[in-house]
């Protein structure tokens, strides 16, 4: 297959590494040539913060592209896709730290107390960070496959925090249209998540019942 023989190329990993780049790239372009509107540190923050979401959503996506193209090569990029995630994530952070609490630290920690969208974002970028540190194959004879891969199912805890985030950052402007978009996105590549799980448990039964 040409798709599947094109993403085993070498190049293949630089090309999307550059394609990553390409947001954060623009968002520094527009805030040198200040075109991020009125209140472009808000933009910045919020721009990192969608780049971070879509990011998610194209990691989740991975396996059942992987599956319902019969592209096996895809499954290369699952791993840099989702420490690019990690990646926007931190800059999202580090935009909010920076221009709207100057690097304050105890008002920033008033301020995950005060404001719940901001705990729960917390909370997901603190299981980005235990995630993207356990990416690597090291981890996966450290923790034993098993528990590697339970452990990495709190992908989907983030995916919830992080919509639930969106929601209550946009709860204030009642403007919800993208969290609904994001939100069905993810329960989707769930629910694909949780038939294939359905799927290979009747398998393991029937194979069961055959060899008793």
């Amino acid at each position: 297959m040409a798709l599947n023989q094109a993403l085993l190329h070498r190049a293949a990993k630089p090309v999307l590494f550059a394609l990553a780049l390409l947001p954060l790239a623009w968002l520094f372009y527009a805030a040198a040539a200040d075109q991020l509107g009125a209140n472009p540190a808000e933009a910045l923050i919020r721009s990192l913060g969608d780049w971070t979401l879509r990011f998610l959503c194209l990691a989740l996506a991975v396996t059942p592209l992987r599956v319902l193209t019969h592209t096996p090569a895809l499954a290369r990029f699952r791993r840099m896709v989702g420490l690019w995630v990690f990646f926007y994530a931190v800059l999202h952070l580090l935009a909010y730290a920076v221009f709207d609490m100057e690097l304050d630290v105890g008002e920033m920690l008033l301020d995950v107390v005060k404001r719940p969208f901001i705990l729960v974002g917390t909370l997901a970028l603190a299981l980005l960070a235990l995630l993207a540190a356990t990416s690597f194959n090291g981890a996966i004879g450290w923790l034993g496959a098993k528990r590697w891969r339970a452990l990495h199912r709190a992908v989907y805890a983030v995916a919830a925090l992080s919509v639930l985030h969106f929601f209550w950052m946009r709860a204030g402007k009642n403007d919800f249209a993208e969290v609904a978009l994001y939100a069905a996105v993810l329960v989707l590549l769930l629910g694909w998540r949780v038939q294939q799980a359905w799927q290979a448990r009747q398998k393991r039964q029937r194979v069961g019942h055959a060899s008793a």
